[in-house]
């Protein structure tokens, strides 16, 4: 009886108390949780960062018509698949891609695990917006850029990856870690295939007491310092290039005078 009694006395009687007994009796649960979102969120970003660049270079490659005729063929051919794989993925939501690609994939008997289809969906994903990130940046370098290094020698896959892509890259980081930051987040919407990430952790956490508004709380808490901190490092990196920049400026404008 008084086991009964004091088990009822340490029942928490508010939502931050809740809060902290979920968060102490499953602490293993939403690490575990944490690390998966982690886990998923950088390799599939990472992966899809270099996906995207080499579409975003497809798509900026010139047909003249000096060109073999085989070649114009080849990159019409590159430039097609890419543009319509990039409007399905742009145009249709993430959670119904991870559905189709999960299902439909173990519906035409391909073994394929449940981490493994969530982070190709990320890369999938990432690859479509990052393409057009990369094709935006390497527009907005001067096209004087890319003729100087022509008129040096340069091929033009060299001129691209030597002065042109390194440019561009500084351009982009702004929209890299925003994409970054986004796929942190819609790890989320992965649940739906079963992924125990942040979410389904705290699904399967509030259900054993019916404290989901705690639950799901305590989550937020851990998006918020696990985007906050990463915006810290991009906000530092992209600091320290502009730094770099300037600091290039500023010795041309010294040597001018």
């Amino acid at each position: 009886m008084m086991g009964i009694l004091a088990t009822q006395t340490q029942t928490p009687t508010n939502s931050f108390g809740w809060m902290v007994f979920l968060g102490e009796k499953y602490a293993d649960s939403f690490w575990q949780g944490t690390w998966l979102t982690l886990y998923v969120a950088v390799l599939g970003t990472v992966i899809g960062f270099v996906m995207g660049y080499l579409i975003g270079i497809v798509e900026d490659i010139r047909i003249v018509r000096e060109d073999f005729f085989l070649k114009r063929g080849v990159v019409r051919l590159l430039k097609a698949v890419c543009g319509i794989y990039v409007e399905v993925f742009r145009d249709t939501p993430m959670i119904v891609q991870a559905m189709i690609i999960y299902y439909g994939l173990r519906q035409a008997n391909v073994a394929i695990g449940i981490v493994t289809a969530g982070i190709l969906v990320t890369v999938l994903n990432t690859g479509a917006y990052m393409s057009e990130t990369v094709r935006a940046g390497i527009n907005s370098i001067d096209p004087g850029q890319r003729e100087g290094a022509l008129a040096l020698g340069m091929s033009p896959m060299l001129a691209m990856f030597t002065v042109i892509l390194p440019q561009a890259f500084k351009n982009i980081i702004p929209e890299m870690a925003n994409l970054f930051l986004t796929n942190l987040k819609m790890t989320s919407v992965l649940n739906v295939i079963g992924l125990s990430e942040l979410f389904m952790t705290a699904k399967t956490v509030g259900g054993n007491y019916y404290k989901y508004f705690e639950s799901y709380l305590i989550i937020a808490v851990i998006y918020f310092v696990l985007c906050f901190f990463f915006n810290r490092i991009f906000l530092f990196i992209e600091k320290k290039m502009a730094l770099k920049k300037d600091y290039v400026i500023a010795v041309e404008y010294m040597d001018g005078q």
